[in-house]
């Protein structure tokens, strides 16, 4: 079940990034930083870091995981609420 949902997320996070890009030529204008609030090695990461290279390709910029464990994932939801508002910090997330 939570492989499930970390899957969704994963997948439903790519399709926005497909889509935003395919509207607006000029996203992204640097590299992305995808949030992961959960350790290395997990579910979540290994998916993150199997879909980096399509998305790389697709958005035409470097796009780096970022592992921020802690707190039960308000750490790294802290640092992505605190970025700037430019769409260049995504966060992970995962629906339990």
């Amino acid at each position: 079940m939570k492989r499930t949902s970390v899957l969704v997320s994963v997948l439903g996070t790519l399709g926005v990034l497909l889509a935003t890009a395919a509207g607006a030529q000029s996203y992204p204008t640097k590299p992305v930083r995808i949030v992961a609030p959960f350790p290395p090695g997990g579910v979540a990461d290994v998916l993150a870091r199997a879909i980096q290279p399509g998305l790389q390709e697709a958005l035409g910029q470097q796009v780096v995981i970022d592992n921020k464990p802690g707190a039960g994932s308000t750490i790294g939801a802290e640092i992505v609420a605190g970025a700037d508002p430019d769409g260049g910090t995504l966060l992970l997330a995962s629906a339990e």
